[in-house]
């Protein structure tokens, strides 16, 4: 596997893992006011590729926030239970907000590093074909 080769493969695995990092991501700023919602969370982890030699980012199996759901006080929602109180969702749009700006950032920066790649593949050609 070249070098050329190697460097779109690691661009690539960051710009798919950042992108269902952002799927995720606006699952939970969908659902901030679902009852019963709970945020999710979805880590990242290394994969060696023995024969080529290169770590790729691949995404973790996606898992619930277990911080303890809001407690919201409205009478008149039909899930309310005696108290008048429901279960609400413990999504912070704040914290979703921030993470989506990190997770396009990312995006971004894996994107421009597969142009630089892909461009100076292209240079090399041209180069060689003199």
């Amino acid at each position: 596997m070249s070098e050329f080769s190697k460097a779109l493969s690691v661009s690539t695995s960051g710009l798919q893992a950042q992108s269902s990092r952002l799927r995720h991501l606006s699952e939970n700023i969908s659902n901030a006011d679902t009852p019963g919602y709970r945020r999710k969370t979805i880590p990242f982890q290394t994969a060696f590729a023995a024969g080529s030699g290169v770590s790729n980012v691949e995404v973790g199996r996606v898992s619930l926030d277990d911080r303890p759901l809001e407690r919201v006080f409205d009478p008149s929602h039909p899930m309310a239970d005696d108290s008048g109180h429901y279960d609400g969702s413990n999504v912070d749009l704040l914290i979703e907000l921030a993470d989506a700006r990190e997770a396009q950032r990312s995006y971004e920066a894996n994107l421009k590093m597969f142009e630089q790649a892909r461009q100076m593949s292209s240079g090399l050609m041209q180069l060689l074909r003199r």
